[in-house]
């Protein structure tokens, strides 16, 4: 699991037909204080998560194909919670 903040969606006219009406988020990698660790990730969104907001990204692919019950979808990482807080 990863710790992100959205910094904003992707938009592209050719994809995967998997993909299509799918949302792709760009997401900055925070370390456990919340702040900015380095690196991004883009993850697909399940959840309507917006720019700004602090998200938990699996970034594996087996378990983002299971949530997203596609077998063979070329995806690895899915957005799958809106953080509230962080202790």
């Amino acid at each position: 699991m990863i710790l992100a903040r959205v910094a904003g969606r992707i938009t592209s006219t050719i994809h995967h037909p998997d993909m299509a009406g799918r949302k792709l988020l760009v997401c900055d990698k925070l370390d456990n204080a919340g702040q900015a660790s380095g690196g991004y990730v883009i993850a697909i969104d399940t959840i309507g998560a917006g720019a700004g907001e602090t998200v938990i990204i699996l970034d594996e692919g087996n378990g983002a194909r299971q949530i997203l019950q596609v077998e063979d979808m070329p995806v690895r990482s899915v957005v799958v919670g809106v953080v509230d807080h962080v202790d």
